[in-house]
């Protein structure tokens, strides 16, 4: 009886599923991406729209609606929903990338026409605005300068907050300064920059230098590194700070010998974007640095330029000369906060902890 039941062939109804469905072939994503963008151009031109943002938009629109009406008629409802989601996905990054590569070719096909090693190493001296020639050499050096102490300001003391609010901070302290940071994070520019103008320069009687603007800069970078710095000091595993501490080790060598050396690769690519995200102001810059045509290598006195204010300067002339100075400075400053940003991940990369394979 049992040879019988076993020797039976076990018939399995089948149940029609998502595994079952017709499956679009993988090139179809691709070739609605292209059938949109030709209708989308189509429909742009048949309307007189002249402005390739509603092309894109329209394109964008169709590509969604078209993969939701074939996914539905071969695939199901259920796949379309799962397609739309990632078109949608697609449409978004695109949207964002866009803007970005255009801005990044406007900059370099008009900033190469100026950019060479004399505009490197030439400031501004004895050349009139309306003129062409000149360099923007003593705005690098002031950018430089200005960025590199208000990083040596505003790095240990951010880095030493952010300990204090994971490593130690618990009460209403603790609570006060994670307020005050959250204020600080939507601080405008141009009220940093008028709090150092009040104590720094009128107040205390100090003239315009690159050292007042840098410690306008700092006071935006801190809050950044601050939290930048909290999240990666909370990523550290408990268990640790456990084993060291277990030892006998005390807490501040446990978090100076172990902790931050275990979030030294994050830390350091906060403050690299903390760094990024001041070297472009020009409101500080334009109320305590004061900008000038000359090389100031002293950072503590006297008038200094940078890049954001020597920009602003030469599109505020408008002379084609002073245009094209202006997209070569700005190509410049790109390319030193591209720079840094590369520097932070190599640095993470290094410092990150190495797993055994």
């Amino acid at each position: 009886m049992s040879h019988a039941i076993q020797d039976r062939p076990v018939t399995v109804a089948s149940r029609p599923g998502s595994l079952s469905h017709a499956r679009l072939p993988r090139w179809t994503p691709a070739a609605i991406a292209a059938g949109s963008i030709a209708a989308g151009i189509g429909i742009g031109l048949a309307a007189g729209w002249h402005s390739k943002i509603q092309w894109g938009m329209i394109a964008a629109l169709l590509f969604v609606l078209v993969t939701y009406a074939v996914t539905t008629k071969v695939e199901g409802s259920r796949q379309a929903k799962d397609r739309v989601a990632t078109s949608l996905v697609w449409v978004c990054f695109v949207l964002a990338v866009v803007p970005l590569l255009s801005l990044a070719w406007v900059t370099v096909s008009k900033g190469m026409s100026v950019l060479d090693g004399y505009f490197l190493t030439h400031s501004m001296n004895g050349v009139l605005d309306a003129e062409a020639g000149g360099g923007v050499y003593h705005a690098l050096l002031g950018t430089i300068e200005q960025v590199a102490i208000a990083t040596l300001i505003a790095a240990p003391i951010g880095l030493l907050t952010a300990v204090y609010l994971v490593e130690y901070g618990g009460g209403k302290l603790a609570q006060a300064v994670t307020f005050f940071v959250d204020v600080m994070t939507g601080i405008p520019s141009i009220v940093a920059g008028l709090f150092v103008l009040a104590t720094w320069n009128l107040m205390l009687g100090f003239g315009p230098s690159g050292f007042a603007g840098a410690m306008a800069l700092s006071i935006l970078m801190m809050p950044v590194v601050v939290r930048s710095t909290e999240e990666m000091l909370k990523l550290v595993p408990n268990e640790l700070r456990e084993a060291s501490l277990a030892l006998g080790i005390p807490k501040w060598r446990t978090i100076l010998k172990v902790v931050l050396p275990t979030a030294i690769g994050g830390i350091t690519t906060g403050v690299m974007l903390a760094v990024a995200r001041i070297t472009g102001e020009t409101a500080p810059v334009l109320l305590l640095v004061f900008g000038t045509k000359l090389i100031n290598p002293n950072p503590f006195e006297g008038a200094q330029s940078s890049l954001p204010l020597y920009v602003y300067e030469q599109f505020a002339v408008g002379t084609d000369a002073a245009m094209a100075r202006a997209w070569g400075a700005a190509l410049v400053l790109i390319a030193f906060v591209m720079i840094l940003n590369l520097v932070a991940r190599g640095i993470a990369r290094w410092k990150a902890p190495k797993t055994a394979r």
